[in-house]
């Protein structure tokens, strides 16, 4: 009784268990930032579909814009009594309020500063409130990060200005969506001001994340040169307004000239302009404190609750429905909970993250999936992985001598791996065969596997049209830098008799990449019980397999890091070509490539250590050395492009001479 039983709940708990796994795993995934990317952009597109694109305030922004430079004829900084009549108009016009996105933080002239004091207690006594914003500023003093506040200048509050916080936030992608409305910010002083005062008894709730009403342009926004000269703007234009004064740049040379305050929108998802100058977010803030609707964050229980249902539902339907009609279930429950958190945002406005739900779906879905796979294809899996167990050739001799090695396990050796890839295979492929495909593809493989054989490699595996190989195993070989960097370039040799053969059949040419790094890995046999494979795993290869792809950036056949370099007899022969940061890594690694031209190595390392010492001249001057040498040498017009984006940086700006190896 007791065993029917377990053997009718036995698939239900199986599944649950791989349900419940899967969940934990997916669980774990939304803990990295790739998860939160992903969240980021729902939302980025959730906000960009569902903005009204019009306000619900009576929002104006003042841009202080490239019109206005033109048509004032002045630069940035403007003049504080330029500032003074502006107010000056708003306060006659009748604003209702009125915030500067400026700060006000150094003395001027005292005649200047006077002038906008002036202005400032005018306004202010005749009942039209002046915000201005203060900022604080990043100071790293080695073992900590302090922020300094850096607020208006005392005599300006005096006169009867409110200073709020006009810093803005970012999240980890550079793209503002969390609100800074919280008290003392400037949106705060400015909104609480619109709606009476804190006198009138206004208490508005801090935002949570911004509600934004469009992209840039929603607001009605003006340059500020319309309203200071006289008869652009008609009389009373600003009654009742709420005014915001800020930057609002759009070209390069703005940029630079008035140090723009512009921020990441979520509206480039949807093929939208991605930049907001700061003030428009400033007003989005005061439009979202005044109106009726605030977009708020969904309880967390909601996200557990939905999942929890999720997972009984599955967990049931994996264990008595056929696959496809509980795929179908899944589906739609991804789908229904997509829908309820698009309702959610457009309907109360709540965020409820809908990523997790719907990715736990799948996950758990294809768990259960596997779960009732692998009880029907169990005894076929043991019996297909009996015949596909198997060693290299190469190891063949050492397993014999000792028996015990043929068993799960490794053990830590110093090792130089080479990854090879063939460049523009795909197109050749396309004009072949399958049967054509594969007698090209041999024919690679039986050039090159006996060039890493002659020179004691290891040929690890085939991946595709891809070879992984090692020097250092099994057995010890102190000279495995140099072997394998002589084991790529006779495969660079050997490649061109083969390309001379497609040439002559008619058929395009392809190229093949390499990728060298030494360091320390475990190398052993690496796999279950039913199957394993004689191979080297760490970060070592890792790394030999990314300088094999970064090939393409540099124009390069042959790809090798400084620890295979500091391991060859002699560096002679070398070019060197950058310095790149691998992920995860805080150093960085200096790459070559063989040259056998002594003149051009000389010319690229002096290029690189100038580079490295910011000595921009004498950089740029090797580099048109290197390419008058070599004209369209990728290597060199990268490093040079590089050259002139250092180059423009300002004096202060955050720089590093690497560059990271996965934006190659």
């Amino acid at each position: 009784m007791r065993a029917t039983a377990f053997k009718a709940f036995g698939p239900v708990l199986a599944s649950a268990l791989a349900a419940v796994a899967a969940l934990a795993l997916v669980g774990a995934a939304s803990l990295t930032r790739p998860w939160h990317a992903l969240e980021y952009k729902t939302f980025d597109a959730m906000t960009a579909l569902a903005a009204p694109l019009r306000a619900t305030q009576p929002v104006v922004v003042l841009a202080i814009d490239e019109p206005t430079f033109q048509e004032l004829e002045r630069g940035w900084p403007f003049p504080r009594s330029l500032h003074a009549q502006l107010l000056q108009r708003l306060h006659a016009d009748g604003a209702r309020a009125v915030g500067f996105d400026v700060v006000f933080a150094d003395p001027a002239d005292e005649a200047e500063d006077a002038a906008l004091e002036r202005a400032i207690r005018d306004a202010v006594a005749g009942a039209t409130p002046v915000v201005l914003a203060s900022a604080r500023e990043k100071i790293d003093s080695g073992n900590a990060v302090l922020w300094t506040e850096v607020p208006p200048l005392r005599r300006f509050v005096q006169a009867g200005a409110l200073a709020g916080d006009a810093v803005v936030q970012p999240d980890d992608d550079f793209v503002v969506r969390r609100a800074s409305a919280g008290p003392g910010s400037l949106p705060m002083h400015v909104a609480q001001q619109a709606a009476g005062g804190a006198a009138g008894g206004a208490a508005l709730e801090p935002l949570e994340y911004i509600a934004y009403r469009g992209p840039r342009g929603t607001f009605d926004t003006r340059s500020y040169y319309q309203a200071v000269l006289p008869g652009l703007l008609p009389p009373g234009f600003f009654r009742g307004k709420i005014v915001l004064v800020g930057r609002s740049a759009r070209t390069a040379t703005e940029l630079q000239a008035a140090q723009a305050d512009l921020f990441n929108a979520p509206f480039a998802t949807t093929g939208g302009e991605r930049l907001m100058p700061g003030v428009e977010l400033q007003a989005t803030q005061v439009d979202n404190l005044l109106a009726p609707e605030r977009l708020r964050a969904a309880p967390g229980a909601w996200s557990a609750a939905l999942v929890a249902g999720l997972l009984l539902a599955l967990v049931w339907a994996g264990a008595r429905w056929h696959p496809g009609a509980a795929a179908a279930l899944a589906g739609t429950l991804a789908l229904g909970t997509g829908m309820l958190s698009w309702a959610l945002f457009t309907g109360p406005r709540l965020w409820l993250p809908p990523l997790l739900p719907m990715v736990a779906a799948v996950a758990m879905y294809g768990a259960t999936a596997l779960v009732g796979y692998a009880r029907a294809r169990r005894r076929a899996r043991e019996v297909r992985a009996m015949f596909a167990q198997y060693v290299p050739p190469e190891v063949v001799a050492r397993l014999v001598a000792r028996p015990d090695l043929l068993r799960l396990g490794g053990e830590s050796r110093e090792v130089t791996l080479l990854f090879t890839d063939l460049a523009n295979f795909t197109t050749l492929s396309e004009q072949l065969s399958a049967e054509q495909t594969v007698e090209v593809l041999t024919g690679y493989f039986n050039a090159m596997t006996p060039l890493i054989h002659r020179t004691g490699g290891t040929v690890d595996k085939f991946i595709g049209d891809a070879v992984m190989a090692f020097w250092g195993a099994p057995l010890d070989d102190p000279g495995h830098a140099a072997h394998a960097v002589e084991a790529a370039i006779a495969m660079q040799r050997a490649m061109e008799r083969l390309v001379a053969g497609l040439r002559t059949r008619g058929l395009p040419p392809i190229h093949m990449r390499i990728g060298l790094h030494s360091g320390r890995v475990v190398v052993g046999n690496v796999g279950s019980e039913q199957r394993f494979s004689y191979t080297a795993i760490g970060d070592a290869v890792n790394l030999a397999a990314r300088l094999e792809g970064a090939n393409k950036a540099f124009g390069t056949g042959i790809l090798l890091s400084e620890a295979t370099a500091a391991r060859l007899p002699s560096r002679d022969g070398l070019r060197a070509l950058d310095d790149v940061i691998v992920k995860g890594k805080t150093e960085p690694v200096r790459v070559y490539t063989p040259c056998a031209d002594a003149a051009l190595c000389a010319l690229s390392a002096q290029a690189l250590a100038a580079f490295n010492a910011r000595r921009w001249d004498e950089a740029e001057a090797r580099l048109w050395d290197l390419l008058a040498a070599l004209p369209g040498d990728l290597a060199a017009q990268r490093l040079l492009h590089r050259v002139e984006a250092a180059r423009a940086l300002p004096p202060d700006a955050p720089w590093t001479a690497a560059v990271a190896l996965d934006k190659l």
